[in-house]
């Protein structure tokens, strides 16, 4: 539960850290009157918008299970990610728009280096609450938390193109080349949007872990294995930051319940202490009962 507050907690700090960063980016439009840096602007508004939903997501995720939601609310936060996604894509969009205004009708800004000091400074800010948030999101298995630091990210690398295409606008009088630039942001917001979503779906749609970490999860139920036959039907997904993993356990026939139950909580114990937030079912087969579903592999103990 500890871990589950510090990420709440980081998920309504993005929401302030968002309208601090949209202050400032508006701030540098104000004294420019650049199209780029009001496009910019547009954006940070839709990460506020991302991190209060991510937010919300994160706290209905943490609800306990009830008689409607058995297995939790795990999965919320994929729905949250895939919103995120839509609006990076959509703030793709309303980008395009403002380059391709600037590209018709390019115009002198004002005090465009304290403009673009006042921007570069709120990018930093960006940048490093990103990467806060993406390495935080992977080590709590937040897919919402996640989606929030990439969308961040996509900003970074908007206001970066941005901040390039303004001073080499500045220093060398082409003003074309703060759209051309501007295009080059917008396919890398279209990429990054895309991977979200699909991402996202991929765990809506239950699929299976990577096959190194179902190797891993054979290798602890092997070790914990005492005089269990083998197993098969090993099944094993994520929803959000929980590991469901389910699978069948041969033993010898004449093995009494007792004894099978002892073998069965050992490896559970042991999948749950090595696999943070694992959620375990082993169904007990004796050796002259198993049965082999079609299409699965049985992997018996050395």
């Amino acid at each position: 539960m500890k871990q589950d507050t510090s990420v709440q907690r980081l998920a309504f700090l993005s929401i302030l850290v968002g309208i601090v960063v949209f202050v400032l980016k508006f701030g540098a439009y104000y004294v420019t009157g650049s199209v780029a840096l009001y496009s910019d602007a547009l954006e940070s508004i839709i990460n506020v918008v991302a991190s209060l939903v991510a937010w919300l997501a994160i706290r209905l995720s943490n609800k306990p299970a009830d008689p409607n939601h058995p297995h939790g609310h795990h999965k919320v936060e994929y729905f949250s990610a895939v919103l995120e996604g839509i609006l990076i894509i959509g703030a793709a969009f309303l980008i395009m728009r403002e380059v391709w205004l600037a590209w018709e009708a390019p115009k002198t800004l004002e005090q465009p280096w304290l403009g673009l000091g006042i921007n570069g400074g709120a990018s930093l800010i960006n940048a490093f609450w990103a990467t806060l948030l993406i390495n935080r999101g992977r080590a709590s298995k937040s897919p919402a938390l996640l989606a929030d630091g990439k969308l961040l990210m996509t900003d970074v690398w908007t206001s970066a193109g941005v901040f390039a295409g303004l001073a080499a606008g500045l220093l060398t009088g082409w003003s074309f080349v703060d759209p051309i630039l501007g295009v080059l942001v917008v396919l890398n917001i279209l990429y990054q949007g895309w991977s979200v979503i699909g991402n996202s779906v991929q765990g809506l749609m239950d699929v299976s872990l990577a096959p190194e970490e179902s190797l891993r999860i054979r290798d602890i139920i092997s070790a914990n294995s005492g005089s269990a036959l083998e197993i098969h039907a090993l099944k094993a997904r994520m929803a959000g930051r929980v590991t469901f993993i389910e699978f069948h356990l041969v033993v010898k026939a004449d093995m009494t319940v007792g004894d099978a139950h002892l073998i069965s909580d050992r490896i559970e114990n042991a999948l749950i202490k090595q696999i943070a937030d694992a959620k375990v079912v082993i169904h007990i087969e004796p050796e002259d009962e198993a049965l082999l579903p079609s299409g699965t592999v049985a992997v018996p103990f050395a």
